[in-house]
């Protein structure tokens, strides 16, 4: 087997592949991605979503029955939304839906974007790095794939999440990333844990 691609290694029990260490995303149907309305029409809203190609988001895909002349009282520019790829066809017009219960649009939180090729060491085996962020750093996530993460906590924890993420991007080429990820929230939550302390005593 020959990879057509320089990347890491990805082995599982029956299967092998190679994630790529750059790359842009192409959608593909049923992903679930992160977009950003840019643009509303008569009857579709264009949606960025970190891709060379736009997403379409058509009146018929909201959750519910709305008139064309409304649509900006739903979603307008510059909102966000949890978003899936409903079809991507041969000349990669790209079609959405927010027709689905976990679908919507995200009004709270913090977006954080990194390469897209970088997503699956986010997420890691069987999901077991983005349950680890959860549970280390006790905030929401939500990880599409197309490079987009949306994180919703307090202030500190949002910022703690950003700096794991953007820590596992710059090392996913690492082996023994959740090894490294976990030494890294360690040393930050000594390093908050130490401030919080000194600042109670010159309180005192």
């Amino acid at each position: 087997v020959c990879a057509s691609v320089y990347g890491l290694l990805n082995m599982g029990e029956r299967y092998i592949s190679v994630i790529p260490l750059a790359g842009k995303y192409i959608p593909h149907a049923s992903d679930r991605v992160i977009g950003i309305i840019t643009e509303v029409t008569y009857s579709n809203w264009i949606v960025d979503i970190n891709s060379p190609y736009d997403g379409l988001l058509h009146i018929s895909q909201y959750p519910r029955r709305i008139e064309a002349e409304s649509m900006s009282r739903y979603l307008k520019a510059g909102d966000c939304i949890l978003t899936m790829v409903g079809a991507v066809d041969a000349g990669m017009k790209v079609e959405l839906t927010l027709r689905d219960k976990e679908l919507r649009r995200l009004s709270d939180g913090r977006i954080v974007t990194i390469n897209p090729t970088k997503m699956p060491r986010v997420i890691g085996r069987s999901g077991s790095m983005i349950r680890l962020l959860k549970s280390e750093i006790g905030c929401s996530m939500f990880v599409g794939q197309n490079g987009r993460i949306w994180i919703n906590g307090s202030d500190d924890r949002i910022d703690l999440a950003i700096q794991a993420i953007n820590y596992i991007e710059t090392n996913a080429h690492n082996t023994g990333l959740t090894e490294r990820v976990q030494a890294f929230l360690k040393a930050k939550e000594k390093t908050r844990y130490g401030r919080v302390h000194e600042s109670r005593n010159d309180e005192e």
